[in-house]
């Protein structure tokens, strides 16, 4: 269920952003064209995913020149418009709070997200391509940029892995 609050965010929603800020529960809440996307914390599953996908990514990222970085991080120009994808590839030399692109970006599905919908931001990004894993699914969607959209590969054409290599060796929650 979402929520939009169209003006002014009212005193309330002020202090419930203020104190999840404070309390450094906010560090994957996203902005989408100045609209604040409230994001819970993921799941104990979610973090297992992660892991996993750190070590296995890694050596073959390295191998082919890119830097991974399993964890979240700020993919966009500035705070009025960014996402934060669970991970990532990046070519050397990426650097700062804000990224304006990444070689791959890694999404862990979790229950109501809005994994799907980030599609045309990351294109737009000019991402190369998007590994999105559902664990509740146990799938793996491995999408790569043609023409300005994201279709099915069968490879990466980054790494020497593909969806259905990565989905056997994944130990599912």
């Amino acid at each position: 269920m979402g929520t939009l609050v169209l003006g002014t965010p009212p005193p309330e929603l002020q202090a419930l952003l203020e104190r999840r800020r404070h309390a450094g529960i906010d560090r994957l809440d996203e902005v989408w064209r100045g609209v604040h996307h409230i994001v819970p914390a993921p799941s104990y599953e979610h973090a297992r995913i992660t892991q996993q996908l750190g070590e296995l990514l890694g050596p073959l990222a390295r191998a082919a020149g890119l830097e991974p970085a399993m964890g979240e991080f700020n993919l966009g120009e500035s705070e009025h418009d960014f996402r934060v994808p669970d991970g990532g590839l990046h070519r050397p030399g990426a650097c700062g709070v804000w990224l304006p692109t990444a070689a791959l970006i890694v999404e862990i599905r979790s229950p109501d997200d809005e994994t799907w919908h980030k599609l045309p931001f990351y294109a737009a990004h000019h991402v190369d391509e998007v590994l999105i894993v559902d664990p509740a699914e146990q799938t793996v969607t491995w999408l790569g940029l043609r023409r300005g959209e994201y279709e099915p590969v069968g490879h990466s054409g980054l790494i020497e892995l593909g969806p259905a290599e990565l989905a056997a060796q994944l130990d599912w929650p």
